[in-house]
């Protein structure tokens, strides 16, 4: 990775209405508080509110005194977006547009093209392949390349993937020749999984690792959802207990939830997502508590 995400990104699927809707000005106070915090690492993704997480960023990326020079920026590519009334997947409130599988390398350059269009920008830092879980021969075969070529043109920074998965996270780590990964939800306090292969192939190779998800939707932060459902009662228990440990030193769990990644020596940004400027601040707040090495080897330990 020739450019810096900085220990925290923002993540913008809240931005575009991720389960409830999210007014212009919410977003745009909540993209300022981040910025004014020092946050300058965005991701975004056609998927997020069918474009309106891209357009409401590029917005305000625009408007800045100096415009975006200074920020990164990262979206996504398998899903292209065409004129339709179709299934909300978890934005509601955002109609008109119907989300298209496509890993092709027409389809890339289309929602290259599209995201360009929405953000405004001249270009993207990084572009990760979006959750290709059943699209592995497209993805690989054509996605990638198309990517590459990209990458190796000067048109586009970097690229990766960005999964809620760990194992076709590592094939696309051994396989191709990949700047960076984004896995959510896999590398977490509840989740370890990514820790098994993934993370020490990244290591080795020299491949950035983003982690999203960090809060596993909600749970690690005093929510009852978890990978985007009810929590079973089992994770439940699971999460209080960490809670309960966590208060025992006089850390909240979720200051842990965002620490904890980067104990790892591949992690290099950890993504956090928020709704409003107060969401922001206070994720922001949390990263910054202090907590003891006592805590942590308590929480390490299987």
């Amino acid at each position: 990775m020739t450019v810096s995400l900085g220990r925290y990104g923002l993540g913008t699927a809240p931005l575009g209405g991720l389960f409830a809707p999210v007014s212009e000005e919410q977003a745009e106070r909540a993209l300022a508080a981040a910025w004014e915090a020092g946050i300058r690492y965005f991701d975004t993704a056609p998927h997020y509110g069918t474009g309106l997480a891209e357009e409401r960023l590029g917005r305000f990326l625009r408007n800045l005194p100096g415009g975006a020079a200074e920020a990164v920026v990262s979206t996504k590519v398998g899903r292209v977006l065409v004129p339709g009334e179709g299934e909300e997947e978890g934005f509601p409130g955002r109609t008109g547009y119907v989300r298209v599988r496509d890993y092709s390398r027409d389809g890339v350059l289309r929602s290259l093209d599209d995201s360009l269009r929405r953000t405004g920008l001249d270009r993207f830092d990084l572009v990760f392949i979006h959750d290709p879980d059943d699209y592995w021969e497209q993805a690989a075969g054509q996605a990638y390349p198309a990517l590459a070529e990209l990458r190796d043109q000067g048109v586009i920074g970097a690229i990766g993937a960005g999964m809620n998965q760990a194992e076709m996270l590592t094939r696309f780590v051994r396989e191709t020749d990949l700047d960076a990964i984004l896995v959510a939800g896999r590398y977490t306090l509840l989740d370890r999984s990514a820790a098994v292969e993934l993370l020490p192939e990244c290591e080795r190779r020299g491949v950035a690792v983003i982690v999203g998800g960090v809060f596993n939707s909600g749970v690690l932060a005093g929510g009852t959802t978890y990978d985007y459902e009810a929590a079973p009662p089992e994770v439940l228990e699971r999460a209080r207990e960490l809670e309960r440990v966590c208060a025992s030193y006089g850390v909240p769990l979720p200051a842990a939830a965002l620490g904890f990644p980067h104990r790892h020596p591949a992690v290099t940004t950890v993504l956090f997502g928020a709704r409003s400027a107060e969401e922001v601040r206070e994720d922001l707040d949390l990263a910054a508590t202090p907590i003891p090495d006592e805590l942590w080897r308590e929480l390490e330990t299987p």
